[in-house]
């Protein structure tokens, strides 16, 4: 009896600690844990190597690149075929071999959406308000049995970001995103681990993500390389010359 109400009474300060702090406080938390604004505004570029591993076993190596302020660049490469989704700050591109079109194509607005989201080079908590993000502090919450501090990251256009922050650490373990796409919503979630220091700035080296409702298909990537401040050019993101053509061709 005497436990149950140790237990409960430390549930009980947790929860009342938890519930004393701001969405303002938590999110200044969670730069300084990752280093502090000036060790992250630092980093100009970033350059990301892993191996992806998906259920039944099979293994794609995946790429990133990001330069400030929103530029990116992903691949996928599985059977000897590379996969390319890119944004060069205003026009999203990509070439998708695997359904079988091997030539750059521009993306549209549904398809570029996640793609957005990476653009964003710092995150969407980094100066939230300048880029015109609002975030809700929602109390305490549960992620696999451990004790989770929940931010609602509610972005500028529409879209939702649900944050989950380890209470010791105030580094993400998860994160869900509800995306509005026309009639429709669609959920994913993302949960992070085995963080390390790059340039001073901690980077999650694990990420298991897939929708939100279906963890068994989920894929995990494991980052095996990832290096800061590596030279890269605008014209690394650009939208390829054949493509510009063919656009300029239609009427």
């Amino acid at each position: 009896m005497r436990d149950r109400l140790v237990v409960l009474l430390a549930v009980l300060c947790f929860s009342l600690f938890a519930l004393s702090q701001t969405a303002e406080e938590l999110v200044n938390k969670n730069i300084a844990a990752k280093g502090g604004m000036d060790k992250i505004q630092t980093i100009k570029s970033l350059r990301i190597r892993g191996k992806a591993v998906f259920p039944g076993g099979f293994v794609a190596t995946t790429g990133q690149e990001n330069m400030r302020p929103n530029l990116v660049r992903e691949t996928f490469l599985l059977q000897g075929m590379t996969a390319v989704q890119a944004y060069d700050g205003s026009t999203g591109w990509q070439i998708q071999p695997f359904g079988g079109k091997k030539d750059p194509q521009l993306m549209g607005e549904d398809d570029l959406r996640d793609l957005l989201m990476d653009s964003d080079f710092d995150g969407p908590l980094v100066n939230y308000k300048e880029k015109g993000n609002t975030v809700e502090y929602l109390g305490h919450d549960i992620v696999d049995g451990d004790d989770a501090l929940r931010l609602k990251v509610t972005l500028k256009n529409g879209d939702i970001i649900y944050y989950y922050l380890d209470p010791d650490t105030y580094l993400e373990i998860r994160k869900e995103t509800q995306e509005f796409i026309r009639a429709s919503v669609k959920e994913t979630a993302s949960e992070m681990g085995s963080y390390k220091p790059v340039n001073g700035v901690m980077f999650p080296f694990s990420i298991a993500s897939g929708p939100k409702n279906d963890p068994s298909s989920w894929q995990t990537i494991t980052i095996e390389k990832l290096e800061a401040n590596v030279p890269l050019e605008s014209s690394d993101f650009a939208v390829p010359v054949s493509l510009k053509k063919e656009e300029a061709k239609k009427p």
